[in-house]
């Protein structure tokens, strides 16, 4: 037993060093503290998210989508984003839809040129690229507390969805954990993909039932904590909306403005609702 428990601490021990390094966590990262785009209350952040987001889905030219990419790449390093790698392994798998989306739609689509498969990969880009801001940017304990504040959401759902986000570091910790040691006890798949997807398998049902246990333990301390009384909660924290704030959403709007401007001055606006 002292033989396993130390294998599986070495493994674990590894599994937070790899998930530091590798892009294995870029869905866990959490975010960059003291950068100037955390000083944007959460809310103003999903009110911009939500204008861009309506009018990249409103056209399907190139011209709308990469006016509002470039506008979104200028705030990388107010989000903390300067270094390559860190930004790498923050946006690979959007980088890896969006490229996904732009040759398929070339190669299979008869109708669809270089430039259409080019507009549609930078809108992919332009819809994910904020929220990947807003997780590097925002505590999400912050974002808990304005939706409950200036939204008036439920406590429950958003201290809830809080909880289960902060178990997302810990799920990539024990997948890599469990795969290191599997290897650890000689249990490879090599070049086998059947054996690969079956070791997979294997390890996301051990983790599909870990993460039931403890959302249950979870939900049954919320319960305790007065989650579930129906009484309405005070926030200790509180949440601010200031002027920069209306500034950061009236800057995006225009910024949406111009994009679409300059496609209908191009003659390139192609609007999705008119036949």
């Amino acid at each position: 037993m002292g033989t396993v428990r130390t294998t599986h601490e070495r493994a674990s021990q590894r599994a937070r060093r790899r998930a530091t390094s590798t892009g294995t966590a870029s869905l866990a990262l959490g975010p960059v503290t003291d950068v100037r785009l955390s000083r944007i209350n959460p809310v103003a952040q999903l009110i911009a998210i939500a204008i861009a987001t309506l009018v990249l889905l409103t056209s399907l030219d190139v011209v709308t989508p990469a006016v509002v990419v470039a506008a979104e790449l200028c705030l990388l390093p107010a989000a903390g984003l300067t270094r390559p790698g860190d930004l790498l392994r923050r946006t690979w798998p959007v980088l890896l839809g969006a490229t996904s989306v732009g040759v398929v739609n070339v190669l299979l689509s008869d109708e669809a040129g270089v430039l259409t498969g080019l507009g549609l990969a930078l809108r992919v880009i332009g819809l994910a690229l904020p929220g990947v801001l807003l997780v590097a940017s925002t505590d999400p304990v912050r974002l808990a507390d304005a939706l409950t504040i200036h939204w008036r959401v439920s406590t429950r759902l958003a201290y809830g969805a809080l909880a289960a986000l902060r178990l997302a570091p810990l799920l990539v910790a024990e997948f890599e954990a469990a795969r290191l040691a599997r290897r650890t006890r000689g249990v490879e798949a090599g070049r086998n993909p059947v054996a690969r997807a079956r070791l997979l398998a294997g390890v996301g049902f051990t983790l599909l039932v870990g993460a039931v246990r403890r959302g249950s333990r979870l939900a049954t301390a919320m319960d305790a904590r007065g989650f579930d009384s129906g009484i309405p909660r005070t926030n200790a924290r509180g949440s601010t909306l200031h002027p920069r704030d209306t500034w950061f959403v009236a800057a995006t709007t225009a910024v949406c403005i111009v994009a679409v401007t300059l496609s209908v001055l191009t003659g390139s606006w192609d609007p999705v609702f008119v036949g």
